[in-house]
Formats: C-alpha cells, sequence, structure tokens
C-alpha cells in the first residue's frame, strides 16, 4: 500500500507540528526552558508547517523539497547539539537578549537575574540514554524521509 502525496505531506508537516507541540510542552509545563540550540531546532519545524499548507494547496514537487530541506535542517542543527552535549565540539558562548533600549540599568540588572540559565551542553531530559536534541534529529530525519517520498509521490 502506497500513500498519496496530500497524506505524506500531512504526516510530514503534523510530525513536525507534534515536535513543536511536545517542545512547548516541556517548556510551559514541565518548567524545562529552552537553550538557543534547542529554539533554533524549532524554526525549522515551523517553516515545514507553513510549507505542508502551500504543498497541499500547490502541485509541484517544489514545496516537498522545501519541507525536506526543512527537515534536514532542524535534522542538521540536533545533530550539533548533539554534539555540543556530548562535549565532542563547544557550543554557542553568548546568548541574544529581547534588547535593552528604554530599559533603566537597574530594570536590567533584574531581567538578569530573573533569566534562568540554559546551557547547551547539558542534558536536561533524556530517554533510552538519548537527549531531547538526539530524539528531534531522529525524527527530523524520518520526516525528511517522508517529505522526500510526498515529493515523488503523483499528484
Amino acid at each position: 500500500m502506497s500513500l498519496n502525496r496530500p497524506t505524506l505531506i500531512v504526516l510530514a508537516a503534523g510530525g513536525s507540528a507534534g515536535l513543536l507541540l511536545a517542545a512547548f510542552a516541556f517548556q510551559h509545563l514541565g518548567g524545562m526552558a529552552p537553550c538557543k540550540l534547542c529554539l533554533w531546532q524549532r524554526w525549522p519545524h515551523a517553516a515545514a508547517i507553513v510549507l505542508g499548507v502551500f504543498a497541499l494547496a500547490v502541485p509541484g514537487r517544489l514545496f516537498p523539497l522545501l519541507g525536506m530541506l526543512a527537515a534536514l535542517g532542524s535534522a542538521v542543527i540536533a545533530g550539533y547539539h548533539t554534539g555540543v552535549e556530548r562535549k565532542l565540539w563547544q557550543g554557542p558562548t553568548s546568548c541574544t537578549s529581547g534588547g535593552t533600549s528604554g530599559v533603566s540599568a537597574d530594570e536590567l540588572f533584574d531581567q538578569i537575574m530573573a533569566a534562568p540559565l540554559v546551557r547547551c551542553d547539558e542534558v536536561p531530559w533524556e530517554m533510552l540514554g538519548l537527549s531531547m536534541a538526539s530524539w528531534n534529529g531522529i525524527v527530523a530525519l524520518g520526516l525528511a524521509l517522508i517529505w522526500a517520498m510526498a515529493a515523488r509521490a503523483r499528484v
């Protein structure tokens, strides 16, 4: 039994939506603030969801191929993050902020002191010996394969 193009697109984009929902659940329900690399991994999944909408509306291979690239992008970032967690290489040394325009020195100090310190090189949760970044990488590779199948499927 082969799946048709729309079903494959929904599976691929839905998989990215599921991964994002899980990440938000860990963050907001589980109290696990994401590190910088965790946030970077989310953007390609968001793009894959949008690309899924376009892929359902527009025939052709362009949007499924872009969806595949988005999933691969998240997998690459996840692989990099896994290497940082395993101390194979060093991760980013800086983080970004929301800006300091119109904020007094005392308010800025209070924001800095209240901000949680989330390190990219520590594993806050794992299952079967794999971190969230590792699981994201594995699932994202599977989603890329589904996107590739959608690109090859007949309309």
